[in-house]
C-alpha cells in the first residue's frame, strides 16, 4: 500500500513540474484533494445509505414475520450499539455533527494531535456498524449526521496523505468542506450541504473556502447521483392552489414545534448528564436494556412507528391518501430519538427530526379541517420548524427540505417556518444541541 502511494505522488509531481504557469500549477494542486475526497465521499456515502436501508428492510421483515421479536432485537442492539462505540471508538457516538463542529475548533497548531479521536479511518468503520446494529433492532436514528462525521474523516485523511512539497491547505477548511461534501451526497442537495458549511460549522469568512466547499459539494453529489440516480429524497408532494392563509397555520405549527423540538434537546441533554453519573459497564446496559424494553413494549402493544429513521412516516402523510397521524405518534417519534440518541451507540437525529415535524403538521392539519395540498405545505412546514429547534439552522433546515421535494415556490413558506421556529425554541434554551454536545465533546477530549 506504501508503495502504491509513494508511486502516485511521484506521478502526480512529475505531472505537475510539467506545468510552466505557477499559479495554474498551485491552483490545481490545491483543489485535487477536495476532488478526491468528495468522489470517496459519495462512494461511501452511497455505500451506508444501502447498509442503512438494508437495516430498516430487516428489521421490517422480521417484525412482519414475528412481532414480538422486538423484544429481543431491541435490547440486544442497543447494548451491542453502545458496546461497539465504547469499545472501538468513543467519539463516534451519537450523530457526528457535534464532532467534526468540535474538530474545526481543534484544528489549530496547539490542538491538531486530537482531531484523530473525532476523525479517523475507525471513526468510519464503527460508525457505520453502531448505526447498523442500532437502526436495524428499532433505533429511532438517522445516517445523515454520521455520513457527516465520516465525511470529515475522509477529507483529514486525504490532508494527511498529502506530501510535504504540496502546496498548503488549510486543515479547517478541508474538515468543514468534508462536512459539507457529506450532508450533500447523504440528501443529494448540494445547497443545503454549503448553507450548512457557512451557518452550522463555519466562524470563517466564506471568501477563505468558497471555491473548495462549491466544487466539492457538487462533486460528492454527483458521485452519488451516479451511483444512485438521480433523486430527490422525499419526492414531489402536491401543493398547487395553495391560498396566502396558509401562513397563520405555518407561524403556529413552527411556533409548537420549535418549541417542542427544544424541550427534546433539553431532555436528551438530562439524559446523558444522567448516564455520565453511570460509573460501571453494568448500570449502563442495565439502563440500555430498559431503553431498549421501552421501545419494544411500545412497537408492540400500541405503535410502531416508534422505530427507524421515520421516512416512512413523511412518505404516507405526504404521498398517500391517508395524511392523518394519530396525537400520539409525534410523542413516540420525539420519544423514540430520546432513547436512541442517547444511548451511546451511532446514529443521527435529522431523519428523525424531520419525520417528528412531518407528524406534527400531520396532527394539526385534521385538526384545522385543510385540503390534501394545504396539509402537504404544513407537514413540510412542520419539518423545517422541528429540524431548526434542533439545529437552530433555520436557513439549512429550508433549504434541505426544499431540495428534498423540489418545491421551489415554497421557499417563503419554509423560511418562515425556519424563522418562527428559531424564535419560539429560545424560550426552552439558548443554545441548540449540537452546541452543548460539542462543548461535552471538547472538554471530554482534552481531559
Amino acid at each position: 500500500m506504501k508503495k502504491i502511494i509513494r508511486y502516485v505522488r511521484k506521478i502526480l509531481k512529475t505531472s505537475f513540474d510539467n506545468i510552466r504557469n505557477e499559479r495554474l500549477k498551485q491552483n490545481m494542486l490545491q483543489a485535487v484533494p477536495f476532488w478526491i475526497g468528495s468522489i470517496i465521499t459519495g462512494l461511501i456515502a452511497v455505500l451506508y445509505a444501502q447498509i442503512f436501508a438494508f437495516g430498516e428492510q430487516m428489521l421490517h421483515k422480521i417484525l412482519d414475520w414475528h412481532l414480538w421479536m422486538i423484544f429481543v432485537l431491541a435490547p440486544a442492539g442497543f447494548v451491542i450499539s453502545w458496546w461497539l462505540v465504547k469499545k472501538y471508538s468513543p467519539f463516534a457516538k451519537g450523530s457526528g455533527i457535534p464532532q467534526v463542529m468540535a474538530a474545526v475548533e481543534l484544528a489549530n497548531p496547539r490542538d491538531n494531535h486530537l482531531i484523530n479521536q473525532l476523525l479517523s479511518f475507525r471513526i468510519i468503520l464503527i460508525k457505520i456498524l453502531s448505526s447498523f446494529v442500532l437502526v436495524s433492532s428499532g433505533g429511532a436514528i438517522g445516517r445523515e449526521g454520521p455520513t457527516i462525521q465520516i465525511a470529515g474523516s475522509i477529507f483529514r485523511k486525504v490532508y494527511e496523505f498529502l506530501p510535504d512539497w504540496w502546496p498548503k491547505i488549510s486543515k479547517k477548511n478541508m474538515i468543514l468542506t468534508g462536512a459539507a461534501a457529506g450532508l450533500s451526497a447523504a440528501f443529494n442537495t448540494p445547497l443545503g450541504g454549503i448553507v450548512f458549511a457557512v451557518e452550522e460549522l463555519s466562524k470563517t469568512h466564506i471568501s477563505y473556502f468558497k471555491t473548495a466547499l462549491f466544487t466539492a459539494v457538487i462533486i460528492a453529489g454527483l458521485t452519488a447521483q451516479t451511483l444512485a440516480g438521480s433523486y430527490l429524497y422525499l419526492g414531489y408532494p402536491k401543493t398547487q392552489g395553495v391560498t396566502l392563509w396558509i401562513m397563520f397555520p405555518i407561524i403556529f405549527v413552527s411556533g409548537i414545534a420549535g418549541i417542542l423540538s427544544s424541550q427534546l434537546s433539553v431532555a436528551m441533554l438530562k439524559i446523558n448528564r444522567l448516564k455520565k453519573k453511570l460509573k460501571t459497564d453494568f448500570s449502563n446496559i442495565i439502563f440500555l436494556l430498559i431503553c431498549g424494553l421501552i421501545v419494544a413494549t411500545i412497537a408492540y402493544f400500541i405503535n410502531r412507528d416508534i422505530l427507524g429513521s421515520g421516512k416512512e412516516i413523511i412518505e404516507r402523510v405526504l404521498f398517500t391518501d391517508n395524511k392523518t397521524e394519530a396525537w400520539y405518534v409525534p410523542i413516540l417519534r420525539m420519544l423514540g430519538p430520546a432513547l436512541a440518541f442517547t444511548s451511546g451507540g451511532s446514529g443521527g437525529i435529522f431523519a428523525p427530526a424531520l419525520s417528528t415535524g412531518a407528524s406534527i403538521g400531520s396532527v394539526f392539519s385534521e385538526i384545522m379541517n385543510l385540503s390534501d395540498n394545504e396539509t402537504n405545505v404544513l407537514i413540510l412546514a412542520g419539518m423545517v420548524a422541528f429540524l431548526t429547534g434542533i439545529t437552530r439552522a433555520p436557513f439549512t433546515s429550508a433549504i434541505l427540505v426544499l431540495e428534498m421535494t423540489d418545491r421551489h415556490s415554497l421557499i417563503f413558506h419554509l423560511m418562515l417556518a425556519g424563522m418562527m421556529s428559531s424564535i419560539f425554541s429560545l424560550l426552552v434554551s439558548r443554545h441548540s444541541l449540537y452546541e452543548e454536545l460539542k462543548v461535552n465533546f471538547l472538554s471530554d477530549i482534552k481531559k
